[in-house]
This record gives C-alpha cells, sequence and structure tokens, in this order.
C-alpha cells in the first residue's frame, strides 16, 4: 500500500529507528478502517489477566474464546489487536496476516494488589507469532516504577533490534491521590515518561482537569495551560510527547455509554490525539454492537460523525 503524506510525517519523526521498526509501525498506520489517515483504534485485550475471567468475560459469555477478539478486531477494521501471549497463541495460525498484533508483554493480577507487574513473554515470542509491536505497562509513582523502567529499557532495546515497535500503556499509581491518577498533570508528566523511554506509540488514560497538589501544580496555573476542556487536555499530553513526534492514543477505561465514548473520540481527534485503544467497552458488548460502535468510532475519526 501507498504511504500518505501523514503518515509518512508520522514515520519521519523516528529518526533513531531501523526500517524494520518503521515498517511495523506502517503495517499498523495502514491497515484497517482508518488506514494511512494517521489514526488508529487498537482492541486490547489483557483485562482477564488483570481482573480475572468472570470479570472481563462474563457478561459476553463469547468473549471466553481468544478466536472471538481476533474476529471483532478482523471484523470491526481495526488497526491492530493487543493480548498477552496465550491469547495470541490461541488464534495465531487461523488469524495469521489478517490483523497486526501486539504482544503484551508484562501483567497484573487483581489477586495480588502490589503496584507492580511480571514480565510474561519475550521478544522471541513476538517474533515468533509475527507480531508488529510489544505492549507495556509502567506505572510512574510506584515503588516499583524503577524496576519497570529498567524492564523496558530492555525490552525495548531488544525488540528495536529486531524491527518491533514498542508500545508503553503508562498508568501512573501510587504516591498519589485516587484522584490524581488520571488528573491532568500527572497524566501529561507519565505521557513524557513513556516517550522518554523510546516509545513509539503511548497509551494513557484520558485526564481530567484535576491538577494534583504536586510540584508542578504551580506551573499549570502560572501559566495558565489551558486545560479546561478534554480537548485542550488532550492537546496537552500529546505536546508533552514531544510535541506531538510521537504517537499518543488514549484508553476507553471503565465501562460507559456508548454516546460517552464517541464524545471522548471527538475530543481525541480534535485535540490531535492518534486514536482509542478501547477494550471492555467494545468486547463486553453484543458482537454486533461492538461492531457499530467500533465502525462510529472509525466514522469520528474520519470526521464523518
Amino acid at each position: 500500500m501507498k504511504l500518505s503524506r501523514r503518515v509518512q510525517k508520522i514515520l519521519s519523526n523516528y529518526e533513531g529507528d531501523n526500517p524494520g521498526t518503521k515498517v511495523n509501525l506502517a503495517r499498523m498506520l495502514t491497515h484497517g478502517r482508518l488506514a494511512n489517515t494517521g489514526y488508529m483504534i487498537i482492541l486490547p485485550v489483557d483485562q482477564g489477566f488483570e481482573h480475572g475471567p468472570g470479570r472481563s468475560f462474563a457478561m459476553n459469555p463469547q468473549a471466553y474464546d481468544p478466536h472471538y477478539h481476533y474476529q471483532l478486531a478482523v471484523d470491526a477494521g481495526v488497526a491492530a489487536y493487543a493480548a498477552p501471549l496465550g491469547m495470541l497463541e490461541a488464534g495465531a495460525d487461523k488469524f495469521a496476516g489478517m490483523i497486526p498484533t501486539i504482544l503484551k508483554i508484562n501483567s497484573s493480577n487483581s489477586l495480588n494488589p502490589s503496584i507492580d507487574q511480571a514480565v510474561t513473554a519475550t521478544i522471541a515470542d513476538a517474533l515468533r507469532l509475527g507480531c508488529s509491536a510489544i505492549g507495556f505497562t509502567i506505572y510512574p509513582g510506584s515503588d516499583a516504577s524503577y524496576e519497570m523502567f529498567e524492564e523496558i529499557r530492555e525490552l525495548a532495546a531488544e525488540a528495536k533490534a529486531c524491527g518491533l515497535a514498542v508500545i508503553i500503556w503508562s498508568y501512573a499509581r501510587g504516591h498519589m491521590t485516587k484522584q490524581g491518577e488520571t488528573g491532568i498533570n500527572v497524566i501529561a508528566y507519565g505521557a513524557h515518561m513513556a516517550a522518554l523511554l523510546g516509545a513509539h506509540i503511548i497509551k494513557v488514560k484520558l485526564p481530567t482537569d484535576y491538577l494534583e497538589d504536586d510540584p508542578s501544580k504551580i506551573s499549570y496555573q502560572q501559566n495558565k495551560v489551558p486545560i479546561s476542556t478534554l480537548k485542550d487536555r488532550v492537546k496537552h499530553v500529546v505536546q508533552a510527547c514531544f510535541n506531538g513526534r510521537r504517537m499518543v492514543v488514549f484508553s476507553g477505561g471503565l465501562t460507559k455509554d456508548s454516546e460517552g465514548i464517541y464524545e471522548d473520540a471527538r475530543s481525541i481527534r480534535d485535540g490531535g490525539g492518534n486514536g482509542s485503544i478501547i477494550g471492555r467497552n467494545s468486547f463486553q458488548r453484543p458482537y454486533e454492537e461492538a461492531l457499530g460502535m467500533l465502525n462510529k468510532l472509525s466514522q469520528i475519526y474520519l470526521g464523518k460523525a
């Protein structure tokens, strides 16, 4: 597929990367309904590891089957499908070549309350399964954060050497208030850390207008950083990621109604974000409803809804 000028511009921002990594970024940017637009929707299904199968799939029992998620990603025309090792292995052969995949390479579980994640797969696994990228979660603010930074440093170096792209889920937790986890100054800081750690694509939660009471708060106030609307806050997070030189996608968050998801997507689009990474807000719905919602999101990013 011929690359649009928009995609060529995005790829040109990754000046330190080899051709293999840029090819894999291009695979995701040129796949599905948003191909060649610079936007992407990613379907992540790591919730079974994080929260357990009952909390993740009981409301839609078909979703216990890993093939269900592969098929949803293919039929919805998303840019990529992200999951832990076992989920990808369970459908890798049948769906080979149909959808770019992302191996979520570390995971936590809700049975253990520590704010940390274990490395649960290898770069060799990602290559064996034909993945385009690895995904890795960091928890800025947690006691385990420095160890996580060191883990992704090593894994990212190996992934890039093999031509894989690196996506960092940056979720601030630990030494902050619960409200602060989605505060604009905390989200922007966490996104910036992910960029500094070498992420090609950065995943964060949508920020609120709350300012965590930390040393950065006064700078936001004194410099009158615009944060009153979600569009403003998305724009600021993108600015924090090397002034837009790194792609930023925003998570769907807790289960919400469709109109709320659509309004979020419009703010992401208008604020200069690169798209949505939306899991339980899609696969926990009946199949046809999920397809309709993901199609509507594509239409929003295309400026048609």
